[in-house]
């Protein structure tokens, strides 16, 4: 009379392929097995994850080359790869004769002891590949070999609490997550207390298996389904204990949350199959071709399924995603705060591309910025690449534009960047424009604003007081993040300009013992300190007066400090508006809380530097409302007149002093007695 009890419905488990997978695999290809197609020994694992709650999944990734198990938090599954050289000899692959050899060596490991002994080993796989390297595409097949013919009967479904405290539930918990990784697969519990095969089954009798339970780690399906590696736990508990066979036994589907409670785990009551002779009539009894377990491809045929991995193996984009490694780092556990794609994705306009523009450009690079561009006028010259980090002898050998040669730089130290160069000369108050430059100039003009518009953050980086004159104005204007640096023989200045939109009362707001704060949209620029507009200062200069003199560390501490300032500005929350910070007391006394600044800390207006007494101060400056650069008043004339007011400002010394009321400050005062500051000072 046949049984009309239900079968046990199975899940076949599913793969999951990490490319870091891919990416070791071709290592050794090239580097180790290189024409050896022998099989690799390999492991996978389930991750308790949300993600493989209802599917029962098998990961692969670089750490499955490991010649030793790690797999403390994870349920392990031993494996095989078998790496071919060509399409054809994967193709050709008698994939049921290879399944059918996979099953045999398992019951040659079971019968020797080897899986009594290790558990996890009822849990085993292979994967049948060919890696085309020069395309970095992967064709691969998984099989999970069990036994075809194998039917286990179900009695009855219930919930582990039915069967267990909640105390002994804890307990069993606790007991299971000190298991060695070898034996949490498959395990006994007895007297409520948590066994391994190897020290228990011995014990296991005709007389009281209904004692015992016989647990496999799971993951619960919205099915409530097993996967198929009970069907290996069963020939494994058949062989070591014959007399099971056709017994009713309790089964305890293990499940292990992500609070490491096994509260849902199952009880399955299932009867074994008959056990007359032995294991190997039992599973061959219809014949040799009795191992199943070829995965399914995303179609649902018994197919091999395809990677095309050039997106994160090609070296380009691998490049691109490890550079952010230390940035990503720091967010882990120092910045969990970092906005990354914020600075990532910031456009930087460097005005200059010398020395400074060199050092500014690869800070950013650091920092992850993707889009760094220039502005110059020279070449380089043979003076230039021992200073100038970006250039080499060949450059300076064939007389390359700078800013074109910079962004080449960078696109070999970083092929990702999006970097350009631009060449031509930012017009200057106090340079004369005759009729014959006057297009010429105001195509460079167009082409400055144009630039400007198009970016978030200008660095004035160039070598004259007065050639920062006008993107100061239009960087201004335009309520752009303008970063002023400014270097001397041994001094160094970074500033960074306020917002266009100034109240006629600066406010000063107290924060701490030491520090004092300045509204960011109260922020002077370069200029506000000036009482004179900025005229030639090339002009009867020797070459080492024309020349940014410096000591050689200077250009570097600048451009860092410069960058470091403008990462912390685009991290505070206020951004361009963000207050400035400005020191009041004595140097120990510089203590300050995180109300205070931002991610990164405090922001300075600006920063100066010391070398020769390895000091900074942080003063800061307010708007100036006779300024001839950020004045209101000087912005409504460009306002109203464009390039005709600009025009006039080339051509005349005085224009910007008359318009703002500077000459009428010098008529009123005593200007003898005012002291005039050089402007070697501060120039770059």
């Amino acid at each position: 009379m046949s049984s009309t009890k239900p079968l046990l419905q199975l899940v076949t488990v599913s793969s999951f392929v990490q490319p870091s997978f891919w990416n070791k695999l071709s290592e050794l290809k090239i580097n180790v097995d290189k024409l050896n197609d022998d099989e690799r020994q390999i492991y996978g694992f389930f991750s308790n994850s949300p993600t493989t709650w209802t599917t029962h999944i098998v990961e692969v990734d670089s750490t499955s080359f490991n010649t030793t198990l790690n797999s403390q938090n994870n349920i392990p599954f031993q494996g095989k790869i078998f790496n071919k050289n060509t399409i054809e000899q994967f193709k050709d692959c008698d994939k049921t004769k290879m399944i059918n050899e996979e099953g045999r060596r398992f019951l040659e490991e079971l019968k020797s002891g080897k899986v009594l002994e290790k558990p996890y080993l009822m849990n085993f796989f292979f994967i049948l590949s060919f890696s085309d390297l020069k395309k970095f595409h992967f064709y691969y097949w998984f099989a999970y070999p069990v036994p075809h013919n194998l039917e286990i009967s179900v009695e009855g479904i219930s919930p582990i609490s039915e069967h267990f405290t909640e105390a002994e539930v804890a307990s069993l918990s606790t007991e299971y997550t000190r298991l060695d990784p070898h034996q949490k697969p498959y395990f006994l519990i007895h007297n409520k207390k948590l066994h391994t095969y190897h020290s228990k089954l011995s014990q296991v009798s005709e007389n009281n298996c209904q004692e015992y339970y016989f647990a496999f780690a799971d993951y619960i399906n919205s099915g409530q389904h097993p996967k198929s590696q009970i069907k290996n736990y069963i020939i494994f508990l058949l062989h070591h204990c014959p007399f099971l066979g056709g017994k009713t036994l309790n089964f305890l589907l293990f499940f292990l949350d992500r609070k490491l409670s096994c509260c849902q785990s199952l009880i399955y009551k299932l009867t074994l199959p008959q056990c007359n002779s032995t294991i190997d009539d039992i599973i061959y009894g219809g014949g040799d071709n009795a191992w199943a377990g070829w995965e399914k491809n995303e179609k649902n045929k018994f197919a091999p399924r395809f990677s095309n991995m050039r997106t994160t193996m090609d070296p380009q984009i691998l490049f691109e995603e490890s550079v952010d490694l230390n940035l990503k780092l720091m967010k882990w556990r120092l910045l969990p705060d970092i906005n990354l794609d914020k600075i990532k994705n910031a456009k930087c306009l460097l005005l200059g591309a010398g020395t400074l523009g060199c050092s500014v450009a690869r800070n950013l690079l650091g920092w992850g910025v993707r889009n760094i561009n220039f502005v110059d006028n020279s070449t380089v010259s043979y003076s230039n690449p021992v200073r100038q980090h970006l250039f080499t002898y060949e450059d300076a050998v064939k007389s390359k534009p700078k800013a074109e040669a910079a962004a080449e730089s960078l696109h070999k130290i970083f092929p990702s960047i999006n970097s350009q160069g631009h060449q031509f000369t930012i017009p200057m108050p106090g340079h004369n424009v005759g009729e014959s430059t006057v297009e010429s100039v105001k195509k460079s003009v167009e082409d400055l604003e144009k630039l400007i518009q198009e970016h978030d953050i200008v660095f004035l980086l160039t070598d004259s007081r007065e050639s920062r004159w006008l993107p100061t104005l239009l960087g201004i204007f335009h309520n752009k993040i303008v970063i002023n640096v400014a270097l001397g023989f041994d001094t160094y200045l970074i500033m960074r300009y306020g917002r266009k939109d100034i109240e006629d009362n600066v406010k000063e707001v107290q924060t701490h013992s030491a520090f004092k704060r300045i509204s960011g949209n109260e922020l002077g620029c370069y200029f506000c300190n000036d009482v004179t507009a900025p005229g030639n200062s090339l002009k009867d200069r020797t070459l080492d007066q024309q020349c940014t003199v410096t000591r050689p560390g200077v250009s570097s501490i600048a451009g860092a400090l410069s960058v470091e300032l403008t990462v912390s500005l685009l991290q505070h929350e206020e951004g361009i508006n963000a207050p400035a910070f400005y020191k009041t007391g004595p140097q120990h006394e510089m203590n300050f809380t995180d109300d205070q600044g931002g991610v990164l800390g405090i922001l300075p207006h600006s920063i100066r530097g010391f070398l020769s007494s390895f000091m900074h101060v942080l003063p800061a400056t307010p708007k100036y409302n006779q300024c001839i650069a950020c004045s209101s008043i000087v912005l409504e004339e460009y306002k109203a007149k464009g390039f005709a007011f600009l025009l006039e400002t080339f051509n005349s010394n005085n224009y910007l002093e008359n318009l703002t009321g500077l000459s009428k400050l010098f008529a009123d005062s005593n200007y003898a007695d005012v002291l005039e500051l050089s402007d070697e000072e501060w120039e770059n």
